[in-house]
């Protein structure tokens, strides 16, 4: 034990010395380059490595699902999580109006994706956004980002727009955004985020005069205008019509896709977020109740439909694994055991007309995963 707790002291000092010696050079300037991309690096914190250190003596103090999240991501640099929730939990009202809000959640976010938060009416989707922007405190349990203790510091690599922004009606697009700039040092970001949110030609007319889905864009560019690493978006298409959703969807793909960053979002349209979504979690009473890529979860709900000359008999032979439908057999089976199906059918002499594999949508897993959930 005294041969570790050296160890880590030796590891300390060096940490520290290193970047003592680095630390007098100026990180650089974010900047958009021609191609609209987001990119830039930060000198290194003699602090931030000091308190990493720390942290990694305090890990007996989480509970092993939280340690795991953090183990994964302090093995792998590169795959260090955007945002992790390790054991968090929250609660309202007390006695008998106490409203457990979040459970005991842990989640990971990868840096670099668009990930989904879903979840009915109470899930606790709101409750975590608000945990993460620091305007909640967790009850129990520790949030990080990239990797480090939420902190007002490490909330600053953060850009955020929760719920439905407010605006000085008065003022343009290009106003709003100089007056969060000039307090930032950031002047030289107006026009490209401007570019990038689509608002160039409409950059000096009053936002009074601006539609929602208009407000909802210059709500993201003022959290651009802060440089940030990822950026977290509760239900950026509510109330937008079809053309603001096309709008937002592709403003929402260029920003993971173009200026890598990571994309946070709620929502309840769920065909939007099946579209412009990588991975999913959903919530059902302040619990993950599933978690994974939009085409995995697809995936694993999926059926086999199969028409054959004698159903009778393929629904005797699979009993409670298949049922009839659209004018042929329905089999509910792991995809990778298809071929397997159809050579011993073939073998046992049943005749295949037809066969393919059926791919529901994000509605129906989301459907079945909060019914079982509640039985």
């Amino acid at each position: 034990m005294g041969g570790a707790v050296a160890c880590r002291a030796c590891e300390l000092r060096r940490a520290c010395l290193s970047l003592k010696q680095s630390a007098g050079r100026s990180p650089a300037d974010f900047s958009f380059h021609g191609d609209h991309q987001l990119s830039g690096k930060r000198a290194p914190s003699v602090r931030s490595a000091t308190d990493r250190l720390i942290r990694q003596e305090q890990g007996d103090r989480m509970s092993l699902q939280a340690q795991n999240v953090a183990r994964s991501n302090a093995d792998d640099p590169g795959s260090e999580a955007a945002v992790a929730f390790l054991s968090v939990s929250k609660a309202f009202g007390r006695g008998g109006g106490l409203v457990q809000a979040l459970d005991g959640l842990s989640l990971s976010i990868p840096r670099g994706v668009v990930y989904g938060l879903l979840g009915p009416n109470g899930a606790g989707k709101s409750t975590l956004l608000r945990i993460l922007a620091g305007l909640l405190r967790p009850d129990r349990g520790e949030v990080q980002i990239f990797g480090e203790t939420a902190s007002p510091r490490q909330r600053a690599r953060l850009g955020m727009l929760i719920e439905s922004p407010s605006f000085y009606p008065f003022l343009s697009a290009r106003e709003h955004l100089q007056m969060l700039a000039r307090a930032r040092g950031t002047l030289s970001l107006v026009e490209p985020v401007l570019q990038r949110i689509g608002l160039q030609a409409a950059a000096d007319k009053a936002v009074s005069g601006y539609s929602l889905g208009m407000k909802q864009r210059l709500g993201i560019g003022c959290a651009l205008i802060g440089q940030p690493e990822a950026i977290v978006l509760d239900e950026p298409t509510n109330g937008l019509d079809p053309d603001g959703i096309l709008e937002m969807r592709a403003l929402i793909h260029d920003l993971a896709h173009r200026d890598s960053l990571t994309v946070l979002l709620s929502s309840h349209l769920l065909d939007e977020v099946e579209r412009v979504c990588d991975r999913v979690a959903i919530l059902q009473r302040g619990v993950l109740i599933a978690e994974g890529a939009v085409a995995d979860l697809l995936d694993r709900d999926g059926r086999f439909w199969l028409k054959v000359e004698a159903p009778e008999v393929l629904l005797a032979r699979l009993g409670d694994k298949a049922e009839a439908g659209d004018d042929g057999v329905y089999v509910r089976i792991e995809r990778a055991e298809v071929p397997d199906l159809i050579q011993s059918l073939a073998q046992a002499g049943v005749r295949i007309h037809e066969a393919k594999w059926i791919k529901p949508d994000l509605e129906t897993v989301f459907l079945s995963e909060t019914r079982e959930a509640r039985r």
